[in-house]
């Protein structure tokens, strides 16, 4: 396995990363049910291998499922040694919470005494929802205490749609870990061209990075088999390569729903002869 060094947290992290968003959600990009023994058992067992291959890093969320992928990474992550493992799980920002309440609920669901990262979790922020989070006893300021009384070792949001409250967070220089999304398709994050972009924001941070949505979501695949019906090629391990060739990602989530898609996206990441140069794809003058 790969690993990275995740910003100034200092914490050496598997650079795939087990995503938790379809181990919650029912019926998300497929026909899925977390309450169903037949579904949930193929995801402990897909957890466990993961652990063998050398994924330590977790991220799960109180919103997939009501608590639903919390409760089965609890599950498969309950006999592993917590100082082994990089556990991230999510508050959410859509109406006033506690955070306090929700971190609790969480670390419930996961059988854990603290986890390692908890992030702000949201898609478009808008300015009620940055009042939210800085303000004075916001939801930073809860999380804050968190830290020091040890439930919670670092601080983080997830983005996907960059706009001004997503720079505001970076430039509080208060969040150690940024989840944004960032692929083949959602380049906006890091234009290498000219130089700009979220990324770089947060590398001026010292700030970890995990890429949400990989593999595009099968936004990629489902437009190429409009476009071209006949086409047979996979190229699920062209987009995970190319999201591990930004050089500003330390991480990049996955969702896993078995054992085969574990070692398949294992096999692709351990293959580094796949990356590319994404600056130079970027060159438009020769």
């Amino acid at each position: 396995m790969e690993y990275a060094i995740l910003g100034r947290t200092g914490r050496r992290v598997s650079r795939l990363g087990f995503g938790g968003a379809t181990a919650g959600l029912k019926n998300y990009l497929h026909e899925f049910d977390p309450s169903r023994a037949e579904d949930r058992e193929p995801i402990i067992a897909a957890l466990h291998r993961a652990l063998e291959l050398g994924i330590n890093y977790f991220d799960t969320a109180a919103g997939y499922g009501d608590g639903a992928s919390e409760r089965i990474f609890g599950e498969g992550l309950e006999k592993t040694d917590p100082a082994s493992i990089f556990l991230a799980t999510k508050v959410g920002v859509w109406k006033e919470t506690e955070v306090r309440r929700s971190l609790e609920a969480s670390l419930k669901n996961l059988r854990r005494d603290y986890v390692d990262l908890l992030q702000i979790h949201g898609t478009a922020y808008n300015d009620e929802h940055a009042g939210r989070v800085l303000r004075k006893g916001g939801y930073l300021d809860q999380m804050e205490k968190l830290r020091e009384e040890g439930l919670i070792k670092f601080l983080g949001f997830t983005v996907e749609a960059v706009n001004e409250p997503c720079y505001r967070f970076i430039k509080t220089g208060r969040f150690d870990v940024m989840q944004i999304l960032y692929n083949v398709l959602f380049q906006h994050p890091f234009d290498p061209g000219w130089k700009s972009g979220a990324l770089y924001d947060a590398e001026a941070q010292q700030m970890g990075v995990a890429a949400m949505r990989a593999t595009s979501s099968n936004i990629l695949q489902r437009w190429i088999q409009t476009v071209n019906p006949a086409n047979t090629f996979d190229y699920t391990p062209a987009i995970i390569q190319y999201t591990l060739s930004c050089p500003f990602v330390d991480v990049a989530l996955v969702g896993m729903r078995s054992v085969r898609r574990v070692e398949s996206n294992v096999n692709i990441v351990e293959d580094t002869a796949g990356r590319v140069d994404i600056e130079a794809l970027f060159k438009r003058f020769v």
